[in-house]
């Protein structure tokens, strides 16, 4: 049996590698996806669910709320 062995491909950072501020869709509305994580940390942390984020301002706050709750990475 042939094994062949592949190397990671080494492309420019997907979005979850760069930081939000340099996202070309940053600006735009949240997705539903981040709205309902966002606003599942924001209750956990204790916090005030703004629903109004942008997908650069969500992901950020998410990071926030990730470490404040112990949750993620």
């Amino acid at each position: 049996m042939d094994k062949t062995t592949q190397t990671p491909k080494q492309d420019a950072p997907g979005n979850a590698d760069k930081d939000p501020d340099d996202w070309t869709t940053g600006d735009e509305p949240m997705t539903g996806a981040q709205a309902s994580y966002l606003k599942t940390l924001s209750e956990e942390a204790g916090e005030t669910f703004d629903p109004d984020m942008t997908k650069a301002e969500a992901s950020k706050r998410i990071d926030a709320l990730q470490e404040r709750t112990g949750r993620g990475a």
